[in-house]
């Protein structure tokens, strides 16, 4: 399994434990749960093209320059990234993040296609991919 697989499988882990916070009504932590997912999948991406970045903003700024702005993904995903960094930040820094169901079952589709669209650009384009 290559490094990119492996942050896609802990992306896809992260999604179901970020259902099971919503579940319990427990929507700031399930905020951070799906933030990290999605930064997750972007690593797997810009890793796959041979990039390593030690920030958070370092990842979504070049996950925006290479998959976005070049049209390799949907520039949603990375509009979906921006909204879930910002919401994670509110949901772990402030006493009442305000977020609410909704707001998590936007996070929860939009990570899903992400993911979705993460894995087959990857079967696409990863030269370092093996066989399942």
């Amino acid at each position: 399994m290559t490094t990119s697989e492996a942050l896609l499988e802990k992306a896809e882990r992260y999604i179901r434990s970020a259902q099971i916070l919503a579940e319990d009504g427990d929507f700031d932590s399930s905020a951070s749960r799906l933030y990290y997912a999605m930064f997750y999948i972007a690593e797997a991406l810009l890793e796959a093209r041979g990039h390593s970045f030690s920030s958070h903003r370092a990842v979504i700024s070049a996950f925006g320059q290479q998959f976005a702005k070049t049209q390799l993904l949907e520039p949603r995903f990375h509009q979906a990234l921006l909204v879930a960094f910002s919401q994670r930040q509110l949901g772990d820094y402030t006493i009442d993040a305000g977020l609410g169901q909704e707001d998590i079952h936007r996070l929860i589709s939009d990570a899903r296609d992400f993911l979705a669209a993460g894995r087959n650009w990857l079967s696409q384009n990863d030269p370092g991919r093996t066989a399942s």
